[in-house]
């Protein structure tokens, strides 16, 4: 029988039940592709991440309930969360994670955690119709950003009131809706991603739309660093800093669940 140490995190929040929830599996050494996917697909989270110590940090890999993803802010946090938590790692200590996506850093700063990605920049692709009408939207604008859609709406109603048809989304890239937040709002601006062709409908708080999001947004309001807040049903806010092709994004975290996976 092996056991293997899991956690449950809801990310980019500080109260239990909101955010992003993630699963985390500390390993001592790299399981097998299949065994990776079918313990995520168990977990049925929008993200399980699966790390390794190695000489210099931790080999880091994530994957949906069907897919491996190159790319995954609110686990990569989650796993940081948690390796500081639990000890392994000393909470003065900066993290590094080798991942498909290169060399990931995570550093504590008070109660928050400051990642360090790679920054995603706009492209001109606009939105397909067939994608809009499923959406219900009117938008502003729309780009293409490395593996999603950013879509710009008017007003933060829009945002909320947004009802997709996820049998039609599925056939698309992810889609992420934006706009600026309300005037006299804490945030500078408000989203929500759609990703049912990666086995997620609706991303409660995605890190890796913010690499996106951040040089959008800075782009159109003239400032590097921004609050930002993804207006899902569970919510979470989101600190980002634009630095060339680098975004900061930082969160908080809390874990809600601890055991093991029992395998064989």
């Amino acid at each position: 029988m092996i056991k293997i140490q899991f956690f449950q995190v809801d990310a980019f929040s500080n109260q239990r039940f909101k955010g992003n929830p993630a699963g985390v599996c500390l390993l001592y050494e790299e399981l097998p592709v299949e065994t990776m996917q079918a313990i995520a697909f168990e977990n049925n989270l929008s993200e399980t991440a699966f790390l390794v110590k190695n000489a210099e940090g931790f080999n880091l890999r994530w994957f949906t309930p069907t897919i491996e993803v190159d790319l995954c802010g609110h686990a990569t946090l989650a796993s940081a969360h948690i390796l500081w938590q639990s000890g392994l790692v000393h909470e003065s200590s900066t993290l590094k994670f080798y991942t498909r996506s290169g060399i990931l850093i995570a550093k504590k700063q008070d109660d928050w955690i400051e990642l360090d990605f790679p920054a995603s920049f706009e492209e001109a692709r606009t939105l397909p119709d067939e994608a809009i009408d499923a959406l219900g939207i009117k938008p502003l604008n729309s780009v293409f950003s490395e593996t999603r859609y950013i879509v710009e709406l008017n007003s933060e109603k829009e945002i909320l009131d947004c009802k997709p048809d996820f049998g039609v989304l599925s056939g698309f890239d992810m889609i992420v809706i934006t706009s600026r937040a309300d005037a006299g709002s804490t945030y500078d601006f408000v989203s929500r991603t759609f990703g049912p062709s990666h086995g997620v409908n609706e991303d409660p708080v995605t890190g890796s739309s913010h690499c996106c999001l951040a040089p959008y947004w800075t782009k159109r309001l003239g400032r590097e660093e921004m609050f930002a807040y993804q207006a899902s049903e569970r919510g979470g806010a989101v600190r980002v800093r634009l630095n060339g092709d680098r975004v900061f994004f930082s969160g908080q975290a809390v874990t809600v669940i601890e055991g093991f996976f029992l395998l064989g």
